[in-house]
């Protein structure tokens, strides 16, 4: 009998010690005053904690809220971190919105999205001058972005696949770089035949002079759709999602203070977005199969 009550005593204690640390893990998850922010890692993690620095400020004075930016490994721990309440806002490309949307079963929901949004595009790149048409990939290596990335993997993967190329089975190899930004770097420096990603990295690194376009050229752009966004949980209390929302809408581009931010985030302005935008996102999900 004493055993007993001992092993009762122990299994107890434990279960005790289970509560408080769920309990603590809760808490920790739920910070007061503090709003949790982070975005997909589709450049350096220096370079997404640069540009969102001034909007970061921004938004601080608007909520009344501390802000902290954490950047995350992967594009699924950006996922994971807003469903499972351990980040509060997140930077999600469309198919991470739609995956995420998924994942919460519907208790996730885009406040707003850049203008460029509605129309986002892909670019594809190369520094063969063999290769001018989707169609001339064939028998090639190609480097993606990353797997869960809208506009550095689905939305090219899709356009490919309407082009009548698998790329699985139609090219040499294909490999995914991680970021837009590495995508071009192992096209430039030769470790692939051509890559995809999204126009406005893109367009950054040539406007700064990191890339060459006459020697690593665009060949093929795809058509527009929707694509990156500010999306936060649906539980989040209303008063702070307008307060949120409101803001990225008064952003002006005449203030020279919001200049700076809406040009870090190359944009012209913010717009209200909603679920119903990433439907055909969804779509060529299901289609290439990337989404079960």
């Amino acid at each position: 009998m004493k055993s007993f009550s001992i092993a009762r005593t122990v299994q107890s204690l434990l279960l005790a010690a289970g509560l408080v640390a769920a309990s603590g893990a809760a808490l920790a998850q739920a910070v007061p005053g503090v709003l949790r922010v982070s975005a997909i890692p589709d450049e350096n993690p220096t370079e997404l904690q640069r540009k969102f620095k001034p909007l970061g400020e921004y938004l601080a004075k608007a909520t009344g809220l501390k802000v902290e930016f954490t950047p995350v490994t992967d594009y699924a721990a950006s996922v994971e971190g807003l469903v499972t309440n351990k980040l509060d806002m997140v930077w999600f490309g469309g198919f991470t919105f739609v995956q995420a949307n998924a994942r919460s079963k519907g208790q996730v929901v885009p406040l707003v999205q850049r203008d460029i949004d509605e129309k986002f595009r892909s670019v594809f790149i190369t520094t063969d001058k063999g290769i001018n048409k989707l169609e001339d990939l064939k028998g090639k290596t190609l480097s993606f972005g990353s797997e869960s990335s809208t506009s550095g993997h689905l939305m090219p993967r899709s356009y490919l696949l309407a082009a009548k190329i698998n790329p699985d089975t139609d090219l040499k190899r294909i490999a995914f770089s991680g970021a837009h930004d590495a995508t071009v770097a192992a096209v430039a420096g030769g470790k692939v035949d051509a890559g995809a990603l999204n126009i406005s990295v893109w367009e950054k690194l040539v406007d700064a002079k990191k890339v060459d376009p006459a020697v690593v050229r665009v060949f093929y752009t795809t058509p527009g759709y929707y694509d990156y966004n500010w999306t936060v949980r649906s539980d989040m209390a209303p008063a702070l999602k307008k307060k949120i929302t409101d803001a990225f809408l008064a952003l002006d581009a005449s203030n020279p203070e919001h200049k700076e931010i809406l040009a870090l985030q190359k944009a012209g302005k913010f717009l209200p977005t909603k679920p119903e935008n990433y439907k055909s996102i969804e779509a060529a999900a299901h289609n290439a199969g990337l989404l079960k």
